[in-house]
């Protein structure tokens, strides 16, 4: 089955056939037809998928699980910076009606991740080093007094509580799974800044965090090795805070801020 052109209300009619409702399901095409729109969308997978079985989004909180699936694919380069991509040809890979998508995509044009196209779709954003400086430089200012504060006041076994957090971010980073450490990442950096008790702070801060994970235009994509060594620094900023290190947990706080995927 083919899809529409890039046009974002176009789709193709389906061939009629003998087959059941259920048989005649949406099939995810190889890619997207239209000038620079693409379908490179993955489905969001089962639970506990068996080998090579794909399934489309369940059908209650489609909205929610559709955007959890487009950020997913933000992080990990599935959309390219500079790219349009169509509500319905999203739609198709996901076995859902454009609605949804769209929905989806125009949240994500609040964050800054993408911007709607009239008639065709919604092009990703495309960022620079400099858009990363400077949004690093923003965490930084926000982020690094409260961290020192916090090491000043929270108790050693706080800190240590967080430890499981520093660990799963390993895991992901160990299994070169750019969009699980991305998740990661953020529950431990949220984490973190949640013992200040501002609930506005972490969420300013995440939305920050998110930002600066979208991929920058022409870089290559981060590696297994760069992971590992930003989920590194998450046990060492726990040592430290553990310790009351205040020097190391002002450098290691801006360091990994400002050279790596965290």
């Amino acid at each position: 089955m083919e899809l529409g052109s890039a046009h974002d209300g176009a789709t193709a009619p389906r061939q009629a056939s003998g087959r059941t409702r259920a048989e005649d399901a949406p099939r995810v095409p190889d890619q997207a037809r239209g000038e620079h729109t693409h379908d490179a969308l993955r489905a969001v997978p089962a639970t506990s998928p068996e080998p090579g079985v794909r399934r489309t989004v369940r059908r209650y909180s489609v909205r929610g699980q559709v955007l959890d699936a487009l950020r997913t694919a933000l992080v990990s380069g599935e959309l390219v910076p500079g790219e349009v991509y169509s509500g319905p040809a999203l739609g198709e890979r996901f076995g859902v009606s454009a609605t949804p998508v769209r929905e989806a995509m125009q949240q994500l044009v609040l964050e800054g991740a993408v911007e709607v196209v009239p008639n065709r779709g919604f092009r990703v954003a495309e960022r620079t080093a400099r858009d990363l400086s400077e949004l690093a430089e923003v965490r930084a200012l926000i982020e690094v007094p409260v961290m020192l504060r916090l090491a000043r006041t929270v108790a050693a076994d706080r800190w240590a509580q967080l430890r499981p957090l520093a660990e799963v971010t390993a895991t992901a980073a160990a299994h070169g799974d750019l969009a699980a450490y991305a998740d990661h990442d953020r529950a431990f950096h949220g984490a973190l800044l949640g013992l200040s008790g501002n609930r506005q702070l972490v969420l300013v801060a995440d939305d920050l965090h998110r930002r600066a994970q979208w991929p920058l235009v022409g870089a290559p994509r981060t590696v297994r090795a760069e992971l590992v060594a930003d989920a590194a620094e998450h046990s060492a900023l726990l040592d430290a805070l553990i310790a009351g290190d205040l020097p190391v947990v002002r450098s290691l706080v801006r360091q990994h801020f400002t050279g790596g995927a965290g």
